[in-house]
């Protein structure tokens, strides 16, 4: 039998104890900070309950070690930064995801984040004859580019005020602020905005109409995730459900306080962030449905934009929602029925 010497014995201890010594000191795979990515992050309001969820603690509270939002200008950019950073959530406008999936990714949709478009409004200058959506006939409406949402939101504006839109002039302006411009200038009647920007300038634009009082309630972004992240990440991406579900509460609670923080990491004046929080939260209670959710998942809504999304073309063919709609990382009184 072979004997090891007491040199032997000890370098195999040393060895040892170095082994177990540095799995000690190795964090492990949940305690490295990462990134999730949301899509206008810091100049939209959908992406305000992360601002929220990071100053509170909630991410840490629930388990994951999220350090920063990556912001992205579009759907699109979140979808190409969620697979190209291999991150593991991501939020999106519904039809971003629609798009990808059909173009070949492999994504899921976790959960429902903003149920609502009621940051709309439609504006024209105070001293213009416009004054309602009645008036827009043969006018020039604006929209920022060809197949985003506003285009589609200015053709469910002319369903909703009955007029078919050969009668009415709608023209890209290329951006909200740059509509503005045009708008000032006269070359455009009506332009819609979103917020923060109708609260940053009261005043200096009459409301024609606004979203919670003319539209039906249209998904505006949901919770995204890879199909890979779904299959081995499942405790982080519930770590940012719940986070986020958390903010929320703590904004319909506390209101002018969550205002405070949004309004630091948005570089926004706190009075301006807290109109726009309040008119949010408030906009239910003309649709009765709420503009931030919980995380439920609302088909009728989805459906809603995807409808508005065919009338400008932006999505071509049927959704079926069953192959894209994950609902096993919620917690169960957010469930649908069906799922539970």
């Amino acid at each position: 039998m072979m004997r090891f010497g007491f040199s032997a014995r000890c370098a195999m201890a040393c060895a040892t104890a170095s082994v177990f010594g540095l799995s000690a000191l190795m964090p492990t795979a949940s305690a490295f900070a990462e990134q999730i990515v949301v899509s206008n992050y810091g100049t939209s309001p959908n992406g305000m309950p992360y601002a929220v969820a990071l100053e509170k603690g909630y991410f840490k509270e629930f388990g994951v070690n999220v350090d920063g939002i990556l912001s992205s200008d579009g759907g699109g950019s979140t979808i190409r930064n969620l697979l190209g950073g291999k991150l593991a959530y991501g939020e999106a406008a519904p039809s971003a995801v629609v798009s990808a999936v059909q173009g070949g990714a492999d994504l899921r949709i976790i959960s429902g984040n903003v149920h609502t478009v009621a940051e709309f409004v439609w504006v024209a200058m105070p001293n213009s004859p416009v004054n309602s959506m009645k008036d827009l006939k043969g006018r020039r409406l604006g929209f920022t580019n060809p197949g985003s949402t506003s285009e589609a939101l200015d053709y469910l504006l002319l369903e909703a005020a009955g007029i078919p839109a050969a009668e009415v002039k709608l023209s890209r302006t290329g951006g909200f602020g740059a509509g503005l411009t045009v708008l000032e200038l006269g070359g455009m009647d009506v332009v819609p905005i979103t917020e923060p920007m109708w609260s940053s300038n009261p005043g200096k634009y009459k409301i024609v109409a606004s979203a919670p009082e003319v539209l039906p309630a249209l998904s505006n972004v949901v919770g995204v995730t890879t199909a890979d992240a779904a299959r081995t990440r499942g405790d982080f991406i519930r770590g940012v459900l719940k986070a986020r579900r958390k903010a929320v509460e703590y904004m319909v609670a506390n209101p002018k306080d969550a205002s405070l923080i949004i309004a630091k990491a948005y570089n926004l004046d706190p009075a301006v962030t807290e109109r726009v929080v309040r008119g949010l939260l408030e906009s239910e209670k003309k649709g009765g449905v709420p503009y931030w959710g919980a995380g439920d998942l609302r088909i009728d809504t989805m459906n809603n934009m995807i409808r508005a999304q065919k009338l400008v073309g932006a999505i071509k063919v049927d959704v079926d929602w069953s192959k894209l709609v994950d609902e096993s990382f919620l917690p169960d009184d957010l469930k649908s029925k069906k799922a539970k």
